[in-house]
């Protein structure tokens, strides 16, 4: 098929369906979506909710628990061991099919009633305050994060040992403030890095080791401030930094800012990738508009997923799936799951389901396991399901389900934003789609507002110490207030404290105590990272010196001295002031 620009019904843009994604719809058997990419995108973050925990009551064995639902939900909350037991089946809450009303209205009866677990987390070990964490040992506050141990304040972690305040780091240890850094040991403040050893301050290096202050550098050791110094010279210019000094971190941040806008930006942070655009892609194929994807294939429009192949439109989701569209948190080893949520482990042929698990052909389910051939939580035979899914389809597509805004749901569209059980801002799309209050109720969202907390605070953010070496033990018992006082729109929490674990941290690495909550560091983590957006731009090379003759270039590049021809995707914004080059200039300077 040809390409086609169509027009979004939320944004009202312009966007294009590629023939590809048109082989996909027709091999799933799915109409072409009605909203753009991006919107799309937006939708499934809004019914996930990482870090807005709250402390309350399981519903079925009355223990104290931590969730990410508060009290006086519609539907029942129950702690993770009551959740997967026996005590409760998810099939006493089935309904007959309706066909006097759209599908989405019998599916909010039933949203609204069928218990939900109170984190989305499994075989954990003393993990008890994190989110969307698996496999993990004494991790604390640090949701999305998999296979790691010792991590707090942190976010998508894949295989981390003793890390504090880290983003998308994978394979490393003793790690902090990291931000997309892969197989890294004892390193603090890198951006865009992999194989460092003992250095700090770094932005897209690879293979080094004792490098301070630098950017662009491959295979080095002993760089200080991009500068190649001697063993005995390095030693002697580190030594001079007091790593512990909470004004000279704050002094050590602005250099750093400066420099990264001096440096190179390659085009996209990828390695090892064949026919792909995005932005953090590594070991992957025909990744297309995908963003923190690794080990995949035949994969667009994807963010936070590894070993998928074959699939379109997931937020979270891997490893070991394939035909999965329009989902968030779900393809682990799953085939043909479609318009789903926190629905994975064995599922095969589902659609609109939420929080099942290990079951095939459901259709509009909500926490079955173990189930086969059901529909709004009700078992059918084989036969009587197939034939009244079709019914079912053409039901959605003659009275489809139209929001508060006038948004049309057919047999195509991912869940109406209107179901999702959190409130905008409790949400990750917070974090990549930005809204104010008024923005987020004018464009159909709810919106949670601060709540009034009673904290005592016992230390205001400017009377800490300024070195690590001057804090006592008694921080442990002091309430923080958070530099932002609750102003900022990063879900401040307003105070904190210091946790034992996050305490010897610090003296272990030399680093001085925050000023800011964790929220409101995720969110300064996040300003590191590019949006999960493209746009199509220029190279930048214009010639013997980049555009804004603050680079000169080293050799002599394939177009000489008039400007690079090159246009590419990026996730650099067209009025970013980075130097972003293209492949060729890029390699041609650090490669």
């Amino acid at each position: 098929m040809k390409q086609e620009i169509r027009q979004c019904q939320n944004c009202k843009a312009e966007f294009t369906i590629e023939p590809d994604d048109f082989n996909f719809y027709q091999k799933i058997k799915v109409p072409a979506p009605t909203f753009c990419p991006e919107c799309r995108m937006q939708r499934r973050t809004v019914f996930r909710n990482e870090r807005t925990l709250y402390r309350r009551k399981c519903d079925l064995c009355n223990n104290a628990i931590i969730a990410m639902y508060p009290e006086n939900t519609s539907f029942p909350v129950y702690c993770y061991t009551c959740w997967i037991s026996d005590k409760w089946d998810a099939l006493e809450y089935g309904m007959d099919f309706d066909f006097t009303k759209p599908f989405f209205e019998q599916f909010r009866r039933l949203f609204l009633t069928v218990p939900r677990i109170a984190l989305e987390c499994y075989q954990n070990e003393n993990t008890t305050y994190s989110n969307y964490t698996w496999i993990c040992k004494n991790t604390y506050l640090s949701p999305s994060t998999l296979f790691s141990e010792n991590v707090a304040y942190s976010r998508t972690a894949y295989y981390a040992k003793d890390a504090l305040d880290c983003s998308n780091l994978y394979n490393s240890e003793l790690c902090y403030d990291a931000v997309i850094a892969d197989k890294c040991s004892h390193c603090g403040y890198i951006v865009n890095s992999s194989e460092c050893i003992d250095s700090y301050f770094l932005f897209d290096c690879i293979d080094c080791g004792n490098c301070f202050m630098s950017a662009n550098i491959r295979h080095k050791s002993y760089v200080f401030r991009n500068q190649q110094l001697s063993k005995e010279e390095y030693k002697k210019a580190i030594n001079k930094i007091d790593f512990g000094s909470f004004k000279i971190r704050e002094e050590l941040r602005r250099e750093f800012e400066d420099m990264k806008v001096r440096a190179l930006h390659r085009f996209a942070f990828t390695r090892r990738v064949v026919n792909s655009s995005g932005n953090s892609i590594r070991d992957s194929k025909n990744a297309f508009n995908c963003f923190d994807v690794e080990k995949s294939e035949n994969v667009r429009y994807f963010s936070q997923g590894t070993g998928i192949k074959d699939s379109m439109d997931m937020f979270g989701a891997g490893p070991g799936g394939e035909l999965i569209y329009e989902g968030v948190n779900v393809g682990y080893t799953d085939s043909r799951v479609f318009f789903s949520s926190n629905t994975y482990e064995d599922m095969i042929d589902v659609r609109y389901c939420d929080y099942c698990r290990n079951s095939q052909y459901l259709f509009g389910c909500i926490g079955v396991r173990k189930k086969q051939y059901c529909i709004l939580n009700k078992k059918y035979s084989k036969e009587e399901y197939e034939k009244l899914i079709i019914k079912i389809i053409e039901h959605m597509n003659s009275m489809p389900y139209v929001d508060k805004n006038g948004r049309v749901y057919r047999y195509r569209e991912f869940f109406p934003t209107e179901l999702s059980p959190f409130a905008y801002n409790e949400t990750i799309a917070q974090e990549y789609f930005p809204l104010i209050r008024e923005q987020a109720i004018n464009q159909g969202y709810r919106w949670k507002d601060t709540e009034e907390r009673h904290y005592e605070i016992t230390v205001k953010p400017t009377n800490l110490p300024d070195n690590i070496k001057d804090v006592k033990d008694s921080i442990l018992s002091e309430v923080i207030e958070c530099g932002h006082h609750g102003k900022c729109n990063e879900q401040c929490t307003t105070a904190f404290k210091i946790i034992p674990q996050e305490f010897q941290f610090y003296r272990k690495m030399n680093l001085p105590l925050p000023r800011l909550c964790p929220n409101c560091r995720h969110y300064q983590r996040l300003r590191q990272r590019n949006p999960l957006k493209l746009w199509h731009r220029k190279c930048t090379c214009a010639g013997e010196k980049s555009e804004n003759r603050i680079y000169s270039n080293t050799i002599k590049h394939f177009h000489g001295s008039v400007h690079c021809p090159n246009e590419f995707e990026t996730s650099y914004a067209l009025e970013r002031k980075e130097i972003v080059y293209c492949e060729q200039c890029y390699n041609a300077e650090v490669v």
